[in-house]
């Protein structure tokens, strides 16, 4: 698909929030749809990389607690690890800490390898320093508008 182009000004005149919430639900929704292949929510996909990346350390209200912030679904954060700890995909200690069983791990690989295709489309005719002035021109907007502007 070509995409049509427009003159600057033209461009510098368009809401940025309608742009900034098309472009939301297209990134979202195709990451969405990737991951219900495999059975998941992204606070599922969240989760399953966050205790992967720091096995042991994480238990269930610290967890709640770091990603409700990315939520925006009012997910019920206690049925997403129930069902993960059902599946056998998180194990969880005696002490509350939280790992991935190979199951888990397994999952959350071939998760990763449908998101990173989508990644990859998303990214196509975008230059690594066009894709980082994207986001700092949104980072400014959004620190403009005293929002937290900080990567997660």
């Amino acid at each position: 698909m070509v995409m049509k182009t427009y003159a600057e000004t033209e461009l510098a005149a368009q809401p940025i929030g309608y742009w900034t919430g098309a472009a939301y639900r297209a990134v979202v929704g195709r990451i969405r749809a990737e991951l219900t292949v495999e059975q998941l929510t992204q606070p599922h996909w969240w989760i399953l990389n966050h205790v992967a990346g720091a096995p042991g350390t994480w238990e269930r209200n610290g967890l709640t607690g770091r990603l409700q912030r990315f939520d925006d679904q009012e997910t019920n954060f206690a049925a997403v690890f129930d069902d993960l700890e059902g599946r056998g995909w998180v194990l969880r200690a005696a002490d509350g800490s939280l790992t991935l069983s190979e199951a888990g791990e397994q999952g959350r690989l071939r998760a990763r390898e449908r998101n990173m295709r989508a990644h990859e489309e998303m990214h196509q005719g975008i230059t690594p320093q066009e894709y980082a002035a994207t986001l700092t021109v949104l980072r400014r907007v959004i620190d403009n508008l005293g929002g937290d502007s900080d990567l997660p």
